[in-house]
């Protein structure tokens, strides 16, 4: 995957997004942000996707123990680490507009 993007993730101005964190390069990112949902509206929503028991189980359990929070946390700079509640179409219309509203901030260094 890596291999693949690099060349595009070097030209900067990206969004990426995926499940997990650990194995992209730090430079590649000015932010990480980790969308968290309550164990209950994940669980709902999985289930409605049709999601199989196990897979159900091992969703909750990462929102849970904040696994993906918790690697992102270890694979970059804590103050490059944003986590955002997702629980609520309020929340991800908010996550929509907050985003949208850093990206149109955005300053390149000189």
């Amino acid at each position: 995957v890596c291999d693949e993007l690099e060349d595009v993730m070097e030209e900067g101005g990206n969004i990426v997004d995926y499940h997990g964190c650990d194995f992209f390069p730090e430079r590649w990112f000015d932010c990480v942000v980790v969308l968290q949902t309550d164990n209950s509206v994940l669980y709902d929503r999985l289930s409605k996707r049709g999601y199989k028991d196990s897979k159900l189980s091992n969703n909750v359990e990462c929102e849970i123990f904040q696994i993906l929070l918790e690697e992102a946390k270890e694979s970059y700079a804590e103050d490059k680490v944003v986590a955002l509640k997702s629980d609520t179409i309020e929340d991800i219309s908010r996550n929509v507009a907050t985003l949208t509203d850093w990206i149109r901030n955005w300053s390149i260094p000189v």
